[in-house]
């Protein structure tokens, strides 16, 4: 599947698609809350439109394991103003949020997609995006929830679980009219998996395309990098490169990062070599 439909733009996936993370939130694990507050959040957005970023997603609740749930009229006030003005930006607008009431918010006011880390498992999600025509959707796994999901990671062959949880949540999104091409999967790195399982699921990324949609890497800033680097949450920005662009060489097709300019830059490189391989030049 080449493109990814969504409420406004239809994003052509034949080449891989730079996701913008605006943390909207007081406790992001990675910014600190630099851009908590509306004027800074669109100022952020700006910057990383500046940079490249082809998307952006805008979150106002932390997922980081064993941060607490957000009240919903808190997310909605740090979300709201600043989906009302990332939207006249010209680029599509992702929400990531798993309260149902937030989607139907943000679609309201003209976002592009949902990007819920539950896959729309909670009540009324999947209503919500079934109702609207065209929105995107991406569908990401994650084991337990954020206040547990590191407490007692996966067992097993990670990869294949993740896979057969991810295309039956799509199938279950399809059953309800909604079509193939709006939706996107993620397997959700660091949600409920050990280091190694992290490294598994990029190493056989294949099983997971090969189900059909496109794939979302979440890589940037994440404690697996900085486990084997040995490197604090500020100082990934290589890693976290080396690990999108990897993930971009093995078929991801939308990479969510906090470092745009540098991300950019990486893949730069690797689109310049892939243009020099002989199949390319068939």
């Amino acid at each position: 599947m080449s493109h990814w439909q969504t409420s406004r733009f239809c994003i052509d996936l034949s080449v891989p698609r730079v996701m913008g993370i605006v943390n909207a939130t007081p406790d992001s694990f990675s910014d600190g809350g630099r851009h908590d507050g509306a004027t800074a959040a669109l100022a952020h957005c700006e910057r990383l439109l500046r940079e490249g970023a082809d998307m952006l997603d805008i979150g106002g609740e932390s997922t980081r394991p064993g941060s607490p749930a957000v009240p919903l009229p808190e997310e909605l006030a740090r979300v709201l103003p600043v989906v009302r003005g990332a939207v006249t930006l010209g680029v599509p607008v992702s929400v990531d949020t798993y309260k149902p009431e937030v989607m139907q918010a943000v679609l309201d006011l003209g976002a592009d997609i949902v990007n819920d880390i539950w896959a729309l498992r909670r009540a009324g999600a999947r209503e919500v995006v079934a109702r609207h025509p065209s929105c995107g959707i991406c569908l990401m796994h994650m084991h337990r929830d954020p206040q547990t999901m590191q407490v007692a990671p996966m067992a097993g062959d990670v990869p294949a679980q993740v896979s057969a949880f991810l295309r039956a949540q799509a199938q279950a999104l399809q059953s309800l009219g909604v079509v193939r091409e709006r939706i996107v999967l993620d397997p959700g790195v660091g949600f409920g998996k050990t280091v190694e399982q992290n490294f598994s699921l990029l190493a056989r990324q294949c099983e997971l395309l090969a189900l059909g949609w496109p794939v979302l890497a979440g890589w940037s800033r994440k404690s697996s990098l900085g486990a084997v680097t040995g490197l604090d949450v500020p100082d990934r920005l290589v890693p976290s490169v080396v690990a999108a662009v990897l993930a971009a060489d093995r078929g991801a097709r939308v990479l969510r990062v906090h470092d745009v300019a540098a991300t950019v830059a990486g893949l730069a490189v690797w689109r310049a070599t892939a243009a020099q391989q002989p199949s390319a030049m068939a």
